[in-house]
């Protein structure tokens, strides 16, 4: 049976919010989405939000969700583009995480990332959802290292891309940041692919 025009228009509203939280969340952290800010930024009244979610929690567990659905897809398609060139999956896994233009573009990037530090802090629902995000980094990970690797062997590795780019982030000197990157890139690439091959910046 279609759909009928008010439920898709409901599909559509709470579209609209989801992508304004996802990006919120990952710019200003949990505490900084705010209902009426979010509400505005989609185009909807305040009033409407609980049309959509029972509470706020429920907001930032959808945030999240999508937040990680958005990220994944889009650094799988950076990834695979590199893949496609004949880079070898784990290098394009390093190239793309710890490319330059994850300091700048926060919105968009990783959500781990972005809120690592602030998940022990949250509400257990939220914690849940941030526990699905984590297991998605070492999934993303797991994927790169190929068959036979062990999920406990991605945890370091993640921990290293999610660490590299929260600091560079965070040093506030673009060509400290540039070099973080790029050490970090060496590195990992020495570590778990052709040892002393320096790493590419690939164009995006």
């Amino acid at each position: 049976m279609p759909s009928s025009p008010r439920s898709t228009r409901k599909e559509a509203s709470r579209d609209r919010i989801l992508d304004v939280a996802s990006r919120t969340v990952r710019r200003a952290g949990f505490d900084g989405v705010g209902v009426a800010d979010v509400m505005k930024q989609a185009g909807l009244t305040h009033g409407g939000f609980y049309a959509h979610f029972a509470s706020r929690d429920e907001l930032l567990c959808a945030a999240a969700l999508r937040a990680g659905q958005d990220s994944r897809q889009l650094h799988i398609s950076h990834a695979d583009r590199l893949v496609a060139a004949g880079v070898p999956p784990f290098r394009a896994l390093v190239e793309t995480y710890l490319h330059e233009s994850g300091i700048d573009d926060v919105d968009c990037g990783c959500p781990v990332a972005a809120l690592v530090a602030e998940m022990p802090r949250q509400s257990d629902a939220v914690r849940g959802q941030s526990h699905g995000l984590l297991l998605g980094m070492q999934r993303l990970v797991l994927d790169a290292l190929g068959a036979g690797a062990s999920p406990e062997s991605a945890w370091p590795i993640a921990a290293t891309l999610v660490g590299a780019l929260q600091m560079a982030r965070a040093i506030g000197d673009r060509e400290q940041a540039l070099a973080i990157l790029a050490s970090t890139k060496r590195s990992l690439l020495a570590q778990h692919t052709e040892a002393g091959t320096p790493p590419t910046r690939p164009a995006r």
